[in-house]
């Protein structure tokens, strides 16, 4: 008898380790950290917090880019304004630079305020007007392009210093205010994840139709999914613009692809209703990561795409088979 009870609950423990591997974090922590034992093992000085830093700063808005994204492909759906939208913030962060403390908060709610209100056009089009995802936001992309350019037509202008100082620096010597930053918006998505908006964020990538017929409002999730996305994107653009120091017109498009390949590697499901915004920050930073053990090993910079393209392919084969064997065994 004790046997019979011991089969089943061992069972029950591999099936719930596949479904936990599954879920996306946990297997990109994992390639993270042997990525990172690779990186300390090539240079031992990326152990100092001078170098976590440098980490942080060049991953932040990229992570932060893949956050925004990861609330939209949740509702099942795609979004290229991410492109427009960091690009015409890092642009107003350039021309318009406001100095002090006091200039970076009321930046900061300006780059908020472009993200949400692109990010409102988008949901009222896609939700509302019931317009292919990628096509309207694709237009919204290229009319936030248009304006950047307007406002700028060549890489330059400058930042405050206040914020290309502060915001790459690092508290008491130690944590980076990336890091902070990152912490915040983590913390922010686990509050907002056991809200109704959360839950409904889910049940409508999982299923459109059951969370209609559960009450929930489809067209609210996806509309404040989008208007959330643009506004991670107004802080994608503003904590780059903290790391350039400088602004470019076309600055949020390298970031645009890497986006997806962190939500990618992140786990999270472009078919909807499965993965999180911390998956998806752990995907930027691999990524990050994947970039510097390459030009540490002497490989080409040219060759870094498809090294990513490989690692994002492996990453996502595994998951499905690791969430076939986890369904199999339930």
């Amino acid at each position: 008898m004790t046997l019979s009870h011991s089969i089943p609950h061992a069972k029950d423990g591999r099936n719930n380790s596949l479904r936990l591997m599954a879920e996306g974090s946990v297997l990109i922590v994992i390639v993270f950290l042997i990525l990172y034992g690779i990186n300390v093992w090539q240079q031992p000085r990326s152990l100092s917090f001078s170098a976590f830093a440098n980490l942080s700063n060049n991953a932040a808005p990229l992570a932060i880019a893949a956050a925004g994204q990861t609330l939209v492909v949740l509702s099942r759906g795609f979004d290229l304004s991410l492109a427009g939208v960091v690009s015409l913030t890092n642009v107003i962060m350039a021309v318009y630079p406001m100095q002090g403390p006091g200039g970076a908060l009321l930046s900061l709610g300006l780059c908020l305020l472009i993200g949400a209100t692109v990010g409102a056009v988008n949901g009222w089009l896609v939700a509302k007007l019931r317009l292919q995802a990628i096509a309207a936001t694709l237009a919204t992309m290229i009319i936030c392009q248009g304006i950047a350019l307007v406002i700028l037509d060549a890489p330059g202008g400058m930042v405050s210093d206040w914020v290309a100082y502060q915001l790459t620096d690092r508290i008491w010597g130690i944590v980076p205010v990336s890091s902070i930053v990152l912490l915040v918006v983590i913390a922010i998505w686990m509050i907002i994840r056991r809200t109704d908006f959360g839950v409904s964020l889910y049940a409508v990538g999982e299923d459109e139709g059951a969370a209609r017929l559960s009450g929930i409002s489809v067209i609210g999730a996806r509309f404040y999914a989008f208007v959330g996305a643009g506004m991670l994107y107004g802080l994608s653009g503003y904590m780059l613009s903290a790391q350039t120091a400088t602004g470019n017109p076309s600055a949020g498009i390298p970031l645009l692809m890497l986006a997806f390949a962190a939500v990618a590697l992140g786990g999270t499901s472009f078919s909807g209703g499965k993965g999180g915004i911390f998956a998806s920050i752990i995907g930027a930073f691999t990524l990050v990561l994947l970039q510097k053990v390459l030009f540490s090993s002497g490989v080409a910079s040219f060759y870094t795409g498809i090294f990513q393209g490989v690692v994002l392919i492996l990453a996502v084969v595994f998951s499905q088979l690791l969430t076939r064997l986890g369904r199999r065994g339930a």
